[in-house]
């Protein structure tokens, strides 16, 4: 009980139910679409000009692209999700590591898979699993997605 007390009240995350945040991204493209090249900045500065092209989304040129920032947006909310609620039920979490796999059909993103990997103290794999569960369904990217999600949950 002392636990989720920190949780909610010193960290106040009761208080994000009823926030409203905004984050934004800036993408400028220049040319056409096979020979072009753009650049992607984030608000954090996290991404700044990171090169973006034709070569890099659909053949194995330098930079990111879209799909792959989707895929790293999920596993991070996801991980941050489960971490919240692991910790709401007073696990210890040695790490948790999560890997998202997008798929694209005919141009649209059908499946989201997590495969996630986790160290944490006294938890049984039932448990775990619930709260795996809990996290996929309620994580902000997940719920963004219209697409089939699914994930694969391991102790380590």
């Amino acid at each position: 009980m002392k636990l989720k007390y920190y949780i909610f009240k010193v960290l106040n995350l009761s208080k994000l139910k009823n926030t409203i945040m905004k984050r934004n991204a800036t993408a400028v493209w220049n040319g056409s679409l096979k020979e072009g090249a753009g650049k992607l900045t984030t608000q954090s500065k996290t991404l700044e000009n990171t090169q973006y092209s034709f070569k890099s989304r659909f053949e194995e040129g330098v930079g990111t692209n879209p799909e792959e920032l989707v895929a790293a947006a999920h596993s991070g909310c996801f991980t941050m999700q489960l971490s919240a609620y692991i910790t709401e039920e007073g696990f210890e979490i040695e790490s948790i590591e999560t890997k998202c796999d997008i798929d694209l059909v005919d141009g649209a993103v059908i499946s989201s898979h997590l495969t996630v990997s986790a160290k944490i103290k006294g938890i049984s794999d039932d448990a775990f699993q619930q709260q795996v569960t809990k996290a996929e369904k309620n994580c902000p990217i997940s719920k963004l997605l219209n697409a089939a999600i699914s994930t694969t949950a391991m102790l380590a």
